[in-house]
């Protein structure tokens, strides 16, 4: 299959094993590999960069074939229960009820899927450079690609509800989304 918006064709990718059970080599126990996926999105990690962490630090080559999970799905399952929430308000955070909401749906997973977020930091960053260099016609019409792809990936993501149906990309307060 080839790219989207150039002449590659894309074949390279990594081979993943058939065999799906975990090394026998390794011994971290599933519930560990959950605690370590949980304390990293706390820290603030996306989905992907807590994988590379496990492969690298932790010899964690494939999660699921430790879990049983997908990083995502861990992360989603861990919702917060209704009286951490209800401790949440009680304390007088200063949350919107629709982020406790989220946090109750969605759990530790990020509020927009990861592939989008980094399209609009793409984008971001190429509006933040043609800001300065007004005249470069080449990042003006990749801005453009960029954007249509956004465009595509969100209505894609607002069919399979995992974005709300109101979301809307606008380049006035993408920079907000990606801070």
């Amino acid at each position: 299959m080839g790219r989207m918006h150039s002449h590659g064709k894309g074949i390279s990718a990594s081979a993943l094993p058939y065999k799906r059970t975990p090394p026998s080599w390794l011994k971290i126990s599933a519930q560990d590999v959950e605690d370590n996926i949980c304390k990293f999105a706390k820290k603030g990690l996306t989905p992907s960069q807590i994988g590379v962490i496990l492969r690298d630090s932790h010899g964690i080559a494939q999660v699921r074939s430790v879990t049983g999970n997908q990083i995502l799905r861990i992360l989603k399952a861990h919702a917060y229960g209704l009286a951490e929430l209800i401790a949440l308000f009680v304390k007088g955070t200063d949350l919107d009820p629709k982020i406790l909401l989220c946090l109750c749906k969605d759990g530790l997973a990020p509020e927009i899927p990861e592939d989008l977020y980094h399209l609009i930091k793409k984008a971001v960053a190429i509006r933040k450079h043609l800001e300065r260099n007004r005249k470069d016609k080449d990042s003006k019409f990749r801005l453009i690609l960029v954007e249509s792809r956004i465009h595509r990936l969100a209505r894609y993501y607002k069919k399979t509800k995992k974005l709300p149906p109101v979301w809307k990309y606008e380049s006035s307060t993408a920079s907000t989304l990606v801070a």
